[in-house]
């Protein structure tokens, strides 16, 4: 009985320790002109020295809590599990938009406000759990009377103290619906011989489509390098751009300025001009308004 109570003691330490794992990843839209990213690090330091923290980006475009759901989604399957993200995208600071801690069923934690932030991680990953942020023990001292930076005073000091083990998940505070806040947007789906999807991001360096239509969907269609793609590109349903672009290995594939279809880094299928900006040329963006429908036309 002694030796059984031991590997249990042995395996709830484990257990423990795998789920917070000391690292730290913050995503915000606040830029590193000013000292706010910096604020947040030393809250985070100032809770336990042994974090280690990490940028997953600061420059969200300001208020676009669609790209701060997707770099969350692109980005955190690569970390170990029991790693803690901070996402502050949060226009509606201090009204009544809930705080939470979310725990995918990947053991991932992501501290941020429940305003749609959350939408794909929680369809990729799976909910396990969602806590809301009890103020009244998890928020910085003495900074009660500041209304307008949740992501120093709550969501950074928060992430510390579950991240160094100060604070169990379950002391985050109370239970929360598994149910988060969900942005509409246009599901990677086959109907027929036709694709319909999302402009999920675009790769911003170089102004390239990227849709969410993974590799295992589009291989419903059988393609083979060579075959055109017929594009329609779509704005709140309006549509703003039709073309075609060979299905390439590489963007050298097709000639400089030509347009190219193509798997991305992610395999998704995506669209590009080869040395080019397919984004400025056609004036194109990215968000939940965007939806792209592809159909294939086999080489002959």
């Amino acid at each position: 009985m002694k030796k059984i109570s031991l590997g249990i003691i042995i395996f709830l330490i484990a257990f423990h320790l795998s789920a917070q794992n000391k690292i730290v990843v913050f995503q915000t839209d606040f830029g590193l002109k000013d000292g706010a990213v910096s604020a947040m690090k030393g809250v985070a330091t100032s809770v336990s020295s042994d974090l280690k923290l990490f940028d997953l980006t600061h420059e969200i475009p300001a208020y676009n809590i669609w790209e701060a759901a997707y770099r969350l989604q692109q980005t955190v399957t690569y970390w170990p599990s029991g790693t803690v993200f901070v996402s502050v995208v949060d226009p509606g600071v201090g009204t009544n938009r809930k705080s939470v801690v979310l725990k995918t069923n990947s053991g991932h934690f992501i501290v941020t406000p429940d305003n749609g932030t959350l939408t794909l991680v929680a369809e990729s990953l799976g909910i396990a759990e969602i806590r809301e942020i009890d103020e009244a023990v998890n928020r910085r001292k003495n900074s009660e009377g500041s209304y307008t930076f949740h992501g120093r005073d709550v969501y950074a000091y928060t992430a510390a103290r579950l991240a160094s083990g100060a604070i169990s998940f379950e002391q985050v505070g109370p239970l929360h619906s598994k149910e988060v806040v969900s942005i509409l947007y246009q599901k990677a789906i086959l109907e027929g011989k036709k694709l319909k999807g999302n402009i999920s991001i675009l790769d911003v360096q170089y102004g390239n489509i990227w849709t969410n239509i993974s590799d295992s969907l589009f291989k419903q269609l059988h393609p083979k390098y060579g075959d055109v793609l017929h594009l329609n590109i779509y704005h709140f349903n309006k549509q703003v751009y039709e073309g075609d672009a060979p299905y390439s290995q590489t963007f050298a594939a097709v000639a400089k300025g030509k347009p190219l279809s193509y798997l991305n880094s992610l395999m998704q299928l995506s669209f590009a001009l080869n040395m080019d900006s397919f984004a400025n040329r056609y004036h194109i963006s990215s968000g939940s308004e965007w939806s792209v429908e592809v159909s294939i036309n086999p080489k002959k």
